[in-house]
């Protein structure tokens, strides 16, 4: 597979090559996922920096016609968004080290997009200042998003924070009007991740995105203390599944039986990954880390924008 990495081993120490009819062990390029092939049964290795990995099997996929639903990711895909997350995680970490010209590095990117809010600080409290912890970082974290978030929706702070996709207002009316369903998909926190596309749908004269979409699926609220309500998605956040199996099922209420009429479409490799685990075809977009993180041979079609995509599911 294009992009994948041929280990001799899974990280877990369960599988071995050529031990218990193991016939391939493959890691994507960003080494987050492993995919087992066992006397033919696939199966998938998904690491975790929060220590609860988890192996899921991996179905066979294709896009059957007519699709009934589409599940859409948020930051990358349907707002341009990536950058600004970022740049919140790079001031956390300078808080933490009390240093606010810290800068990250270009070789940190792949850890600090795609997953959930705790990994990325994980990565870089491991690297940068591993006397800290996860707690520390996330108070920082919502210190620097609330005060952002407010000054954004105010009027105020950085004003290409999030910016529409191109071409997502006809894309989004065009499956509309033939009845496909749509849901979005975000590892990202409810109080972060509304924000973002409530500014896209003001931008794009769309109304109300919440009665737009037939689904919203976040990760969840933040869990700070003294407070019982908190997050499901900082341990089961992309490239786990559940967040686009929730969408499909629940949200949507669409039965496993008719998962080859949903198509997800996504521009990381953590997403990919998600979207294949939920038993989903996958449809890559370009401008993301797709490349980069090994896992375009997962998807069923790599496009470079919205009019490509609909050709093929429509």
């Amino acid at each position: 597979m294009s992009g994948m990495i041929s280990l001799q081993q899974c990280s877990s120490g369960a599988f071995r090559m050529g031990e218990g009819g193991v016939r391939s062990i493959m890691a994507t390029g960003d080494r987050k996922v492993e995919f087992i092939d066992v006397d033919g049964h696939k199966l998938a290795y998904v690491k975790s920096a929060m220590d609860y990995p988890a192996y899921y099997p991996v179905h066979p996929v294709e896009i059957r016609k007519p699709v009934k639903a589409v599940l859409m990711d948020l930051d990358g895909t349907s707002v341009h968004s990536e950058a600004f997350w970022i740049w919140i995680i790079e001031r956390t970490t300078a808080s933490l080290l009390g240093n606010a010209q810290f800068k990250l590095e270009a070789a940190d990117l792949p850890f600090v997009s795609g997953h959930s809010v705790s990994e990325h600080l994980q990565h870089c409290i491991r690297k940068y200042c591993p006397d800290k912890t996860v707690v520390e970082a996330r108070r920082f974290y919502f210190e620097h998003t609330h005060h952002e978030m407010k000054e954004i929706m105010e009027g105020r702070g950085k004003t290409d924070a999030f910016t529409p996709a191109p071409g997502l207002k006809p894309f989004l009316l065009e499956l509309k009007r033939r009845g496909i369903k749509i849901g979005l998909v975000t590892s990202g926190l409810y109080e972060k991740a509304m924000p973002e596309i409530i500014s896209a749908f003001r931008q794009l004269d769309m109304g109300d995105a919440v009665q737009f979409y037939d689904a919203i699926i976040t990760a969840g609220f933040a869990m700070r203390a003294g407070k019982e309500v908190g997050t499901l998605g900082e341990l089961s956040p992309k490239p786990h599944p559940w967040l686009y199996a929730e969408t499909a099922r629940v949200g949507l209420g669409l039965e496993f039986k008719d998962r080859h009429h949903v198509v997800g479409i996504e521009d990381s490799g953590a997403g990919v990954c998600s979207i294949r685990l939920a038993g989903f075809s996958c449809i890559g977009i370009a401008g993301g880390n797709i490349d980069e993180s090994g896992t375009r041979s997962l998807c069923d079609h790599y496009c470079n924008n919205f009019e490509e995509i609909l050709k093929i599911i429509t």
